[in-house]
């Protein structure tokens, strides 16, 4: 089902996508782009717009998108892998490759704390962290881009810990709260410190997940000043409603919605964050595979949810799993814009569903169809296997 990227043999690769009906941007500010083709020069994209006036001569690989709708790739910016396309908490494989028909090009972990038997010694967390980023820098499951190597911070821990780890690759921090440092000012220090060495925080919020957690109330995520509030609509236990509109005003860190969580909840953060003008901030992920299951179509019920429940556009719900993930994230995809990575998504209405559009239907509370994905400029899958069947697919009709 699956073409690695890359694939296709050597030499300059450029992918034309034509006939596009429609094209979501990622972007809030403009959702919906004027244009009907996205040319793109290996790994990134190259123009937007109407195909007269672009080059599109010499493609190596030619999409007819049907008149389909072009999205980014959905980001899932909340996950626990472990190793490979395996997760032992739910005893699975496959469940990325399952992730990827789900429209999700780019995941990032939250911590890979599902490992059995996971060190919480000082030596070990580091050499996990580094195993974990260093594994997914080399291996995409189904293509899919897995941003990893997230070590719950630990008692004890120094700057030079933070600088070792840094210095070998890592760039995120797992939840704050997972481990043993639970208090507001000892996460403070760690997170500054790892910060000072670019590396990206988040912090649980809610009530214990599994049995050994436990509550990370709003005192603690504001103090702890991190760059996200990991599932801030609890996973799965949301804090009480004054705690998570005390969270979205007493702060500038982006707050990540989540499938594995209270959904009411989501919807009140959703609500807080639109009234303070602040919706850029709202991003989504799963907190998947966890004691929720594999969610492949976390994302896509996130948006739907999301858009029906919210009274959100749907091209503005699709923006929160895209460019607003990308911009918190510091990631180069998530926008359909020259110069990013040509990570995409083609979407259509569900056959039978209602509305008299993809994006109508998915304002009623529907899924989309997904017809294909592309990473980097290479198709990595077809018409899905998970969602509903697409109205309409598109075409690979050269390369």
């Amino acid at each position: 089902m699956h073409d690695a990227p890359g694939a296709g043999g050597e030499g300059p690769r450029k992918l034309v996508i034509r006939n596009i009906g429609m094209i979501l941007s990622g972007r809030l500010e403009q959702p919906i782009l004027d244009g009907d083709c996205v040319v793109c020069d290996g790994a990134r994209i190259a123009a937007v717009g109407r195909e007269g006036d672009l080059d599109t001569a010499d493609a190596t690989t030619v999409i007819d998108a049907m008149g389909t709708t072009l999205c980014p790739g959905l980001i899932d910016s909340h996950v626990h892998p472990v190793v490979g396309d395996y997760t032992p908490r739910q005893n699975q494989l496959g469940w990325i490759d399952s992730t990827l028909n789900g429209g999700v090009t780019t995941m990032i972990s939250a911590g890979e704390v599902h490992m059995p038997g996971r060190p919480k010694d000082i030596a070990g967390l580091k050499a996990m962290a580094i195993f974990a980023q260093r594994a997914f820098a080399n291996f995409r499951p189904a293509g899919v881009k897995v941003l990893a190597g997230a070590p719950v911070i630990e008692h004890g821990m120094e700057e030079a810990d933070f600088a070792e780890m840094a210095a070998a690759g890592v760039t995120l921090l797992g939840e704050v709260g997972l481990g043993s440092v639970k208090d507001g000012p000892t996460a403070k220090r760690m997170v500054d410190w790892a910060r000072r060495h670019g590396m990206q925080s988040t912090i649980h919020t809610g009530g214990p997940s599994i049995p050994g957690s436990g509550l990370i109330g709003a005192d603690i995520v504001l103090e702890a000043g991190t760059d996200v509030v990991g599932h801030i609509n609890g996973g799965h236990s949301a804090l009480p409603d004054d705690q998570i509109v005390c969270i979205c005003e007493g702060c500038r860190a982006g707050l990540e919605i989540v499938h594995n969580g209270n959904e009411r909840a989501a919807l009140l953060a959703l609500n807080t964050a639109r009234e303070m003008g602040d919706l850029g901030r709202v991003i989504l992920g799963t907190d998947g595979p966890a004691g929720s299951g594999v969610q492949p179509l976390g994302i896509l019920r996130m948006v739907a949810m999301l858009s029906a429940l919210g009274n959100l556009p749907a091209e503005q719900a699709f923006c929160l799993a895209t460019g607003n993930t990308a911009r918190v994230r510091k990631l180069d995809c998530g926008i359909i814009e020259p110069g990013r990575a040509a990570d995409f998504v083609f979407l259509d209405q569900a056959q039978h569903s209602g509305g008299a559009s993809m994006l109508e239907s998915v304002a009623l509370g529907n899924l989309p169809g997904v017809g294909m994905t592309v990473i980097d400029g290479v198709v990595t899958g077809g018409r899905s296997r998970n969602t509903p069947p697409a109205g309409r697919v598109p075409v690979r009709v050269r390369g």
